[in-house]
């Protein structure tokens, strides 16, 4: 166990354990076909049953993506959406930066246990999260971010929000099997185009061709999912 992952002082609260006999579980699990058996929440549980638009992309994302989500973010949690990511660097750090810069709330879908913080640079991230929002994982205590445990994470992204946004990323990563998973699970799926030359905005242009929603500002993705 790498100790960077874990938290001293400060560092991730008490977790609460959430089944589906819960009040507080969500209803978008209940219409997924692979939903979690339980998962282990800190910060506040309840907001996982409000109304979500997920936003997710590539670790390695360029300087005007990551203020495009950052931007994205603030403006749909301005408008009282949950904003939901996966913790990682880049885009989804920057969404859930920006959702939080604008006095919403976000939810952390980890990879590890909830008492881990991958990536240890997150921490301070992770804190805020817990304060404004929540963390939540499908994994027991002490779990590690083995590689194997990112799709089953980007399965439960696609399956709390109402739509997934990929603002960045290259035909292959999670953040296009996280949108994969959202049109199998039936919600609505928008990307960002980016310059046609630059790999990272291939799998949004795919995601484009096979029907995705564009975005150009926020009023796109609200315009389909209703204000």
């Amino acid at each position: 166990m790498d100790p960077a992952l874990r938290t001293g002082g400060g560092g991730p609260s008490q977790s609460t354990l959430l089944t589906p006999a819960d009040p507080r579980w969500p209803e978008t699990w209940t219409r997924m076909e692979d939903p979690p058996d339980s998962v282990s929440v800190t910060g506040d549980p309840a907001l996982l049953r409000h109304s979500a638009v997920a936003i997710v992309g590539t670790r390695r994302a360029t300087p005007r993506c990551l203020a495009l989500a950052r931007g994205l973010a603030g403006e749909l949690a301005a408008r009282g959406w949950l904003v939901v990511s996966g913790l990682a660097l880049g885009i989804d750090g920057a969404a859930h930066r920006g959702a939080l810069e604008a006095g919403g709330a976000t939810v952390a879908v980890m990879a590890t246990g909830a008492d881990l913080t991958y990536p240890s640079a997150h921490r301070a991230l992770r804190r805020r999260i817990d304060a404004s929002g929540c963390c939540v994982t499908e994994f027991a205590a002490g779990t590690p971010p083995l590689k194997h445990h990112f799709p089953n994470r980007n399965r439960l992204i696609a399956g709390l929000a109402q739509a997934v946004v990929v603002v960045e990323a290259p035909r292959r990563s999670g953040a296009l099997l996280t949108a994969l998973l959202a049109v199998d699970y039936n919600r609505e799926v928008f990307a960002v185009p980016g310059p046609v030359d630059l790999d990272t905005s291939r799998g949004c242009h795919y995601l484009l061709r096979d029907g995705a929603h564009l975005v150009e500002t926020p009023e796109d993705i609200t315009r389909v999912l209703g204000e």
